[in-house]
């Protein structure tokens, strides 16, 4: 079976073109996701970029809703390829074929994803608790 899915973020705005004429044009969304690797090595590389590409429906769905740095949620299916290049050289593709794609996060996540959160205050060496919290501990009775 070739099946995949793929959380990340979109690396830049999907690239849509439509291919046929009137009512009968499909789109075809291209894109790259940028896919958090689950162990990392020192030195070595974070996280992989993903080809994908995303047709019909599902096509102008990534072009209304999606832009760069946005999280997705993709499954579909690993779909491999080749062409000639205008050098003569045969050129090999690896392509996820995007069959649905959800969003992964709200709206307000998205916005707060771009902006850092405050730093905790450790100026004594231990974190400021605020004086408006209750002293009574809400857990572990």
């Amino acid at each position: 079976m070739n099946s995949t899915q793929l959380i990340g973020r979109i690396c830049r705005d999907p690239e849509v073109r439509y291919s046929g004429e009137g009512d009968k044009a499909t789109a075809i969304a291209r894109f790259t996701l940028a896919v958090d690797r689950r162990f990392k090595k020192d030195g070595g590389d974070t996280a992989d970029f993903i080809s994908c590409v995303a047709f019909g429906k599902t096509g102008e769905f990534v072009e209304k809703y999606f832009h760069k740095g946005m999280r997705m949620a993709l499954n579909g299916r690993i779909q491999t390829g080749s062409y000639t290049n205008k050098d003569g050289v045969k050129v090999y593709t690896t392509d996820v074929i995007a069959e649905n794609v959800e969003f992964c996060e709200s709206k307000s996540n998205e916005s707060n994803a771009n902006s850092a959160p405050a730093a905790p205050d450790f100026s004594d060496g231990f974190l400021n608790i605020p004086e408006d919290i209750s002293e009574e501990i809400p857990f572990g009775k």
